[in-house]
Order: C-alpha cells, then structure tokens, then sequence
C-alpha cells in the first residue's frame, strides 16, 4: 500500500527515495549502507518515509521491529544485518519510541487494522518502559544486561518517552484498549520534568551542553504555551548559529542538520514559525544531489563532518518540512499537544 505524496518538492521526494534505498530486506533501515541500526533511529527514518506516502516500507519497518522484540519487551541497542551488535542494554527511549512512529503511520493513513496488527508489540514494549518508572516520576534510561536498571535519568531521553507514551494512549483509546496506567505514568513523569530537576543526571556531567536538553521539552509537549516560548527564547543565541543551524553542544561550532530539524519542530509547536522557516532554508545547502543529507558541518573549517549521511538525518528533514508546510495528513503529530 502506497500513496505518493505529490504535496513533497522534488527535493523531499529525492530524501524519500534515498531513505527508501537503504532499507535491508529483513525491513531495517540502517544509519547509512553498511551501518547499524538502532531502533531510534530506526523509527525516525520510517516516519520520514511515512511523510511521504511509502506506506509498504514503512510496514516493512514495523514488522522488523516485531520480529527483532526481545521476549521482555525491549530492543537492544544496535543492531547490523540481521544479528544484534550491541547486547549490552536496552535504552528505554528506543524502546518507547516506536509507539510514536506506529501513531504517526496511523495520523497518515487511519490503517486500524496495523494498529491491531502491531499493538501487542506495542504494549509488551510500554510495559517494559513503565517498569523502569522511579517513584518520582522519572523514568530510568537504560537497563543493564549485565547490572541491571542504570538508575538516573536524561531529560531529552525523558522528554522523548513523554511523547510516545501520549502515541501510546492514542492508540489504546483508538482500538478501545483504554490504558489508564499509561496515562498515570505520563503524568508522573510530565511533573518530574517540570517540577523535579534534581532527578535528572545525578550520576554523571549534566547534559544541558545538548541543544535537545533545551528544545526537546517543548518539541514533546512536556512544556506548552508561554513556559514553551521562554524556553526556546532563554538560550537561542547559545546554541543557534545564525545563517546556519542548531549546534550539538553549545561549545563546538559544529551544526547537525537533524537538531536543526527537530528545533525547527519545536519552533513551529511554540508558534515561533519564522524562526522555523528560516532555520529551513538555513539548511538547503547541506543536501546532496542524491537526496540525502549530511550530519554536520563544522563552520571554522568550512567542513561537512562527519562523514556520513544518515538515513534518520534525511527522516528528520522530511519531518521538519511536514510541520512547517502541512505536507501530509500526519503533520499534527507535534503540533496537536495531547492534555494529560
């Protein structure tokens, strides 16, 4: 089942096609041709491709992931080809996460029958997620396969899990499988994100250097309305290099076109459009003729860096472009913040 998007620029459609080209029998869509994939990234390249109608793929896409879910619930953390390259843990945002990609194929198609379809897998990787919930609302991001749970928290990490487990319970209350559990759990974290950030990295060097520590509470919804506009405002000119994009860090004139892509969502839910559209034509120039799109560039040295040209760089792009131009039935998927 497809249904070409004939909204996308031919540029878009170029990253639609170059997405599509890496994607492994077996349904996977590695970081680049001989890469690894991660379950993250994984679903950040599907919805790119559900942006732009490859429906048949994006299936392709979940069904690896059914198919690859551990007994417990989870995914580890990468994988390449067909065998699993990291067995050491499983991160509970790439665990969450696909309940937002499956959300986002249904905005786009209301194929029910695929919600039915994925939603076992769907709720074993929840629970999963829910039992790593402190009692303070966080939720840890990793558990150990050797140690355990790893017991501190990431705010963009938390923020992520945040807006999937609201997907979650849409696609509960969607099949009439409402999960009030679920929803309790959101809340519980929402207040931890807002009111408690002494829980937040406890037990390493904190990670407000990252520009998604910064943004990412507004993209998700964790933070609405005026609260989402001062936080975009309070640090724009630290981490947004003008005429360019959005750094990494803060301390390194390095810009990442998929943080770039993401603030640019995050612009466009806190009603900052022009700053959204201008940091969208900021980054025209770092795609290839080939539709895909660098990772960074590293201004100083007038240098693309590194190397590659991810397939989730190129989802983010197509996206970011949803939000901002209203290119597919899915573009709300940001936009429309879900109360808790």
């Amino acid at each position: 089942m497809n249904k070409p998007n004939t909204k996308l620029a031919p540029s878009l459609e170029s990253t639609a096609r170059y997405i599509a080209t890496l994607q492994l029998p077996s349904g996977a869509l590695p970081w680049f041709a001989g890469g690894i994939t991660d379950p993250w990234d994984h679903v950040e390249a599907l919805m790119g491709l559900t942006v732009a109608g490859r429906y048949a793929a994006v299936l392709r896409g979940f069904e690896w992931l059914a198919n690859t879910q551990r007994a417990n619930g989870s995914w580890f953390a990468t994988y390449q080809n067909e065998s699993v390259a990291d067995d050491s843990r499983a991160e509970t945002n790439f665990v969450a996460y696909p309940a937002t990609g499956l959300w986002h194929y249904y905005l786009a198609t209301r194929d029910t029958a695929s919600l039915l379809r994925f939603w076992p897998m769907l709720e074993r990787a929840i629970e999963f997620v829910l039992t790593q919930q402190a009692s303070s609302g966080e939720i840890y991001w990793a558990v150990d396969t050797r140690t355990g749970t790893s017991k501190d928290a990431l705010v963009t990490g938390c923020s992520a899990i945040y807006k999937s487990l609201a997907c979650a319970c849409q696609i509960a209350a969607t099949l009439q499988q409402p999960r009030a559990d679920w929803q309790a759990g959101r809340q519980r974290l929402g207040d931890a994100l807002r009111n408690k950030p002494q829980r937040f990295d406890r037990t390493w060097e904190s990670k407000a250097r990252y520009s998604m520590d910064w943004f990412y509470p507004v993209l998700t919804g964790v933070l609405k309305g005026e609260a989402a506009t001062r936080r975009l405002r309070s640090r724009w000119d630290t981490f947004v290099e003008p005429g360019l994009g959005c750094r990494c860090v803060h301390e390194q004139p390095w810009v990442t076109v998929a943080e770039t892509c993401e603030l640019i969502m995050a612009c466009v839910v806190a009603g900052e459009t022009a700053k959204a559209a201008q940091l969208y034509e900021n980054i025209q120039r770092f795609q290839l003729a080939d539709g895909s799109w660098w990772t960074g560039y590293v201004f100083p040295d007038d240098a693309y860096w590194p190397d590659e040209k991810p397939s989730w760089t190129a989802g983010a792009v197509l996206l970011a472009a949803d939000a901002l131009f209203d290119l597919s039935p899915a573009s709300g998927l940001f936009k429309e913040v879900e109360p808790e």
